[in-house]
């Protein structure tokens, strides 16, 4: 098996349209921070039936996104888990401009997973302890930048990001799930062709 921790798929046509549905990506997102599951306890979390989930585990596993954990279960339940850690798309092989549907369905998936994390910590807020609710941030900043000067700001927050990811170390006490989600877009009527 891939170590999850350490792998990143770079999607392609198929993996593209095997994850441009909103349950999959969220099935994906659930056995990457909770680790190996059964479509019934996917379901419950997900608010969906166990048949939803065995269809959408089974279409992941043929692309290659989860596949069946064999050490766990039986003949009764059936176990699944994430195969990769990271999945990217980039623009590098004309993808968007080949597959603009499933893109666009995608990345709808990818904002309204992230959407609902923010929706779920607002909601959590009054019964976090405080020193986390200090902690928290909604913030927007607006800058004018290049194509090259927003790539660099991209990969410079890669590299932050990257000195506190802990992927299989044992986090120190107090440590919590934090989830860091950055958005660059360029705002619409301003972007120009370069």
């Amino acid at each position: 098996m891939t170590d999850p921790r350490e792998s990143v798929v770079v999607l392609d046509a198929k993996g593209l349209r095997a994850l441009a549905h909103p349950v999959r990506v969220q099935l994906v997102d659930l056995l990457r921070k909770h680790g190996p599951s059964t479509a019934t306890r996917l379901a419950e979390r997900l608010g969906v039936n166990s048949g939803t989930a065995s269809y959408h585990l089974r279409r992941l596993g043929a692309a290659g996104f989860v596949e069946e954990d064999t050490e766990r279960g039986n003949a009764r339940e059936r176990w699944w888990r994430s195969v990769h850690r990271i999945t990217r798309l980039t623009d590098e092989d004309g993808l968007p401009d080949r597959e603009p549907e499933a893109v666009l369905t995608y990345m709808q998936s990818i904002a309204a997973l992230y959407n609902l994390r923010v929706q779920q910590a607002l909601n959590e807020m009054q019964t976090m302890p405080r020193p986390w609710r200090g902690a928290m941030d909604l913030s927007s900043h607006t800058l004018r930048l290049t194509v090259e000067e927003t790539r660099r700001l991209r990969e410079d927050l890669g590299e932050v990001l990257a000195r506190y990811r802990r992927d299989g170390e044992q986090a120190p006490p107090g440590a919590a799930r934090v989830y860091l989600m950055t958005q660059v877009l360029p705002e619409p009527d301003t972007a120009e062709e370069s």
